[in-house]
């Protein structure tokens, strides 16, 4: 299987080295035609500003085309930044990315660097997961019924599931342990096996 990881700007690697860890093949996605040419099973949206992920998005003409593999089926990993890039509306700005997840999510909303902190909490079946929050998004508002909450932290929605999408406050990609990654390459082996 080929995952794509968007590499723009964040916390990319610390994803790829996951992926590979779990036994699947990373694609870098840095300009359109990494996103199209790959006959992709999944795609990583990592940590990182999402503002600066957005424009550059935007910018290389990838926005679009990422929208609507997302929107045909394709499974997505996001994480921090890339849940808000997900995210059908960003608390308190009128401008959304993707806009495929129907949630509102709310930036920092655990504070700056210094609110971070660490977790441990059932992630959907997954049990006793470290979870690491840095500068971390909230879900504030499910727009669907469709929306399954994956797991709260502080009476907060911090991961939830819509489809094939998967959207995380927290980073699993920095800590050893690859459960989430390999939950995901489960539904993009699905996709992949659907698709073929």
């Amino acid at each position: 299987m080929k995952i794509g990881v968007l590499a723009l700007q964040g916390a990319f690697r610390e994803h790829e080295d996951m992926i590979r860890l779990s036994g699947a093949e990373c694609i870098e996605i840095r300009q359109l035609s990494d996103l199209t040419g790959n006959s992709l099973d999944g795609i990583v949206l990592p940590g990182g500003e999402s503002t600066v992920q957005g424009k550059l998005l935007r910018e290389l003409g990838m926005l679009e085309p990422l929208r609507n593999m997302i929107k045909a089926g394709t499974p997505v990993l996001a994480t921090c930044a890339g849940l808000i890039l997900l995210a059908e509306k960003i608390d308190g700005d009128p401008i959304s990315h993707l806009g495929t997840l129907p949630v509102t999510v709310k930036r920092n909303a655990f504070g700056r660097q210094t609110g971070s902190f660490e977790y441990t909490g059932n992630v959907g079946k997954l049990r006793n997961f470290l979870m690491t929050f840095i500068r971390a998004p909230i879900v504030t508002e499910l727009h669907s019924r469709d929306v399954e909450v994956l797991a709260e932290s502080r009476d907060q929605i911090v991961a939830v599931k819509y489809g094939n999408q998967i959207g995380l406050a927290f980073h699993p990609e920095i800590n050893d342990d690859p459960s989430i990654h390999r939950k995901f390459l489960e539904l993009c082996e699905k996709f992949h096996n659907s698709t073929k």
